[in-house]
């Protein structure tokens, strides 16, 4: 599964002022992250605001990023749930033709047994027509994936091909790491742990900043993973100021905000969520212009 080796882009939804889905903007960020070497797109995750979309609009998502793409990155479908019946459902849909793989959140608020959880991935397992790659979150969804429980499904089922983990915590994935079948991917769902993840051993990162900068950021992770300490770590502490910034506020407020200052898209998202703070936006805009070529190492 090399094609999800190196940097994943969590792409937003753009939204207008009036909250509709803004297709133009959505194909400008498809474009630019694409062309600035980002090696997979996620399409419909947590970034995306999923929870606040109806299905046209999911659809209509979907058929831009496929249409924008034009088979030029590897795409992966954000599809999970806390209703294992309703995930399947989707599944057999066929909501995950034209896609390579897919995301798949261990599940939120029910706050299952670890083997609560290694059924409900048993059932997406059998039933996922593409390759799955778990997402534990617990900061979201209020309960940890265990490393063993990771690596029980990881050997058990060959079409649970790696995961997203977004735990904060090194040890567990250093675990995972450790024990994990040869081809099984460890992808990072913290911006800010990436480097120390790929030089670990994991295999790069599903990330929110690398929209943001992603010449920058994909970069840093391909000299990780080269072992090319020197030049990742100094890309790293370049950009740790604002990966810590865009989370300020909350997901994907920071990033939008991010994306507004370099005419993307419109800073708008959808409520429960708030824009960011002008006090954010200015933190934000020196947090860029500390990036500019005369201040930075050449790529």
């Amino acid at each position: 599964m090399t094609q999800f080796v190196g940097t994943g882009v969590a792409l937003v939804t753009p939204f207008k002022n009036d909250l509709s889905v803004d297709v133009n903007a959505l194909e400008r960020l498809v474009n630019r992250v694409i062309e600035k070497g980002v090696e997979y797109l996620v399409v419909l995750g947590t970034t995306a605001e999923s929870a606040t979309l109806e299905h046209e609009e999911k659809q209509l998502v979907i058929d831009t990023v496929k249409r924008v793409n034009q088979n030029r990155l590897p795409l992966v479908l954000g599809v999970g749930g806390n209703n294992t019946a309703a995930v399947v459902r989707e599944l057999q849909s066929g909501i995950t033709e034209g896609f390579d793989a897919i995301l798949s959140v261990s599940p939120y608020y029910n706050k299952p047994t670890q083997e609560g959880i290694y059924r409900h991935f048993g059932e997406i397992a059998r039933h996922a027509e593409v390759p799955v790659i778990l997402y534990n979150v617990p900061g979201r969804t209020a309960s940890n994936m265990q490393a063993a429980t990771v690596l029980r499904l990881a050997k058990e089922f060959d079409n649970i091909i790696g995961i997203k983990e977004a735990s904060g915590d090194l040890m567990q994935a250093m675990h995972i790491l450790k024990d994990k079948p040869k081809d099984f991917l460890v992808i990072s769902g913290d911006d800010a742990l990436t480097l120390p993840m790929v030089l670990a051993g994991g295999a790069g990162v599903i990330s929110v900043i690398a929209q943001g900068v992603p010449d920058r950021f994909s970069f840093m992770v391909r000299e990780g993973l080269r072992g090319n300490l020197d030049v990742a770590n100094h890309w790293h502490y370049q950009l740790l100021n604002l990966m810590e910034l865009i989370f300020e506020e909350g997901n994907p407020a920071g990033i939008k905000a991010v994306l507004a200052q370099q005419g993307i898209c419109e800073p708008v998202v959808r409520l429960p969520l708030v824009e960011a703070s002008e006090a954010l936006h200015l933190k934000l805009a020196d947090a860029l212009s500390l990036l500019t070529p005369e201040n930075s190492q050449p790529l």
